[in-house]
């Protein structure tokens, strides 16, 4: 491991995974503009971009486990970069729902949330993650206190809580739970590391 710690910290390793990170982005823009997203585009990159949060979101909560159960603590390093993909990929799914399904209407909007369970959980989830996002830079640890910052960064536990809801709720219609049965135990025993570090400490 540590070649790998090494090339973790090679200059050439964050753009390298800012570009990773930017591929499943380029490649949708691309498909909705040569009309290759199938017979439904709205449906298929609003399905998209929820999925790619969720692989995301596994990715964040990932890097503890693995930068303590096999010594690479260079991964900290790509953490926030990472987070803010997390967010950038939620709000194209919440921009591919407010505006292919409703049209922009806020009216529309409140109503559908209030009415479907699963678009309110997934709302609130974003809302969640808002702060996170806007507090993602060394400025705002220092003005917050790196107590605080942390009681608030615990809120993607929560957040990941409410993605399994959402992605449930919404499979639940078309009974189709495979996809969420992996991502809930991904995001489970991700969780269940977390929680038994913390007991055992």
């Amino acid at each position: 491991m540590r070649g790998l710690g090494g090339a973790l910290l090679h200059p050439a390793a964050k753009p390298l995974l800012w570009l990773f990170c930017m591929l499943p982005m380029l490649w949708l823009f691309y498909a909705a503009a040569t009309d290759q997203l199938g017979a439904n585009p709205a449906e298929a990159l609003s399905r998209s971009t929820g999925e790619l949060t969720l692989r995301f979101l596994c990715m964040v909560l990932a890097i503890s486990p693995l930068r303590v159960v096999f010594g690479l603590s260079a991964l900290a390093r790509f953490r926030r970069m990472l987070g803010l993909f997390v967010y950038a990929y939620v709000c194209l799914h919440l921009l591919s729902y407010a505006w292919f399904d409703m049209g922009f209407d806020p009216m529309d909007m409140a109503r559908d949330i209030a009415k479907r369970p699963f678009i309110l959980v997934g709302f609130i989830a974003f809302l969640l993650l808002t702060p996170l996002a806007l507090t993602s830079f060394n400025r705002a640890i220092k003005t917050m206190g790196a107590r605080r910052w942390q009681q608030l960064h615990r809120a993607v536990y929560l957040v990941a809580g409410l993605a399994i809801l959402h992605f449930f709720w919404m499979r639940a219609g078309k009974n189709d739970f495979g996809e969420v049965l992996l991502y809930a135990v991904i995001l489970g025993a991700l969780l269940a590391w977390r929680l038994w570090r913390r007991l055992s400490r």
